[in-house]
């Protein structure tokens, strides 16, 4: 059955202002269902959570409710699943809260493929802990994550492999499972940055193998707010800071503060409409939600292709090499025009594609790209549709002449 375009691009009001949106790895537009959702509890009597009168449990279960939908999301436990204000934030809490028990000598791995958010806050714990950081590289010719090089940079005293399951630069995905089980061989936990990977396929924590799994819902369109989800087990092994009073049960210890009923009713909605994506899925939500997902894993790759073969096409674009299997993200730079002034000549056309180095700091660093403007970064979502492709590249192919 054909991927429905028009009844996914119905559920986006925003679609109506008429921009060409290639934006979505910086963040989705929100689906309608999780406004109105928002808007319920917004314009509703809730305020704080209490078993004592009804707003107040409707605030309890607001977030029972909320834990529930993203570990169907995701295959989790929703006994494990951390809710916080981005996935930065959250990265940065269990990194500090993990590291607290690293002593000199010990050691932690990161790729050079990944979102700064999580590398550097690895980084920095390294250093105040005195731990070793051992960096995973990417094949520059080919965007590949080697996992071969992981045997030699994993040991005894590694402690954390930080991965992504997908790079927000250039789409590759890392064989996350076979990383996760030499990690796990050595006796290591296993952080896995999936903000970028869970929009576009299917994700089931326990076949990547991720011990902790992030994941921003503003992505997947959402509010902004991100999860990290984990077994409730390993989180009942660690003690973050927190407030005297503040409850010290798993996972509420990791929440600082009240937390936002309205997003977190948001997130709710926002994967109920995923789970609705293929309108003949059936089942219970987590089996919606595989189905529906595998239909916009499916609907996005063959829209990508035509857009990366399109740009191949362009004389005077340069791609960023990146595998063939991968998410349906690619960045790019149209002759030695600076990325910035090609986002700005596609804004001008309504067209919506982000310029710099979109937080992949040890990527463009490592490409020698970054000083220079770093690349423009075109991504597919379930609501692009073919003409999307066709207007991008029409507009790039026009600039690209008119250069010549």
């Amino acid at each position: 059955m054909a991927f429905d375009i028009a009844r996914a691009r119905a559920a986006y009001p925003a679609l109506g202002e008429g921009f060409r949106h290639f934006d979505a790895a910086a963040g989705s537009l929100v689906a309608e269902p999780v406004a109105r959702a928002v808007h319920a509890v917004y314009t509703g009597a809730v305020a704080n959570r209490s078993d004592a009168f009804a707003p107040g449990r409707r605030a309890l279960e607001i977030v029972v409710e909320a834990r529930r939908a993203v570990a169907d999301l995701l295959g989790a436990d929703p006994a494990g699943v951390v809710f916080g204000s981005s996935a930065t934030s959250l990265t940065y809490l269990i990194a500090r809260t993990v590291a607290a028990s690293w002593q000199p000598g010990d050691e932690v791995v990161v790729s050079r493929l990944d979102h700064d958010s999580n590398v550097r806050p690895w980084v920095q714990l390294a250093a105040e802990r005195g731990a070793t950081v051992r960096w995973a590289e990417f094949d520059p010719a080919t965007g590949e994550l080697p996992t071969e090089q992981y045997r030699a940079l994993i040991g005894e005293r590694t402690r954390v492999v930080a991965v992504t399951a997908a790079s927000n630069a250039i789409g590759t995905r890392p064989d996350v499972p076979a990383i996760a089980a030499l990690a796990h061989a050595a006796g290591a936990l296993v952080y896995v940055d999936g903000v970028h990977a869970t929009p576009h396929q299917p994700t089931d924590v326990a076949a990547l193998g991720a011990d902790f799994y992030v994941t921003s819902a503003y992505k997947w369109s959402g509010p902004h707010l991100a999860a990290c989800a984990a077994d409730p087990a390993l989180l009942e092994t660690l003690h973050p800071l927190k407030l005297r009073p503040s409850s010290d049960a798993v996972p509420e210890r990791f929440e600082l503060g009240t937390p936002g009923f309205a997003s977190l009713a948001g997130v709710t909605a926002a994967v109920e409409h995923l789970a609705t994506l293929d309108p003949a899925a059936t089942g219970s939500r987590r089996e919606r939600l595989l189905t529906s997902l595998a239909a916009v894993r499916d609907y996005e790759a063959g829209l990508f292709t035509g857009l990366v073969d399109g740009l191949a096409g362009i004389d005077g674009v340069t791609l960023c090499p990146a595998p063939a299997d991968r998410c349906p993200t690619v960045s790019f730079r149209l002759g030695a025009q600076h990325p910035a002034a090609t986002s700005a000549m596609l804004g001008d056309q309504g067209i919506c594609a982000f310029a710099g180095d979109y937080y992949a700091w040890e990527y463009f660093h490592t490409t020698g790209l970054r000083d220079s403007g770093g690349a423009v970064r075109a991504g597919i979502y379930h609501y692009t549709t073919a003409d999307d492709v066709e207007v991008l590249l029409e507009a790039l192919r026009t600039a690209a002449k008119a250069a010549r």
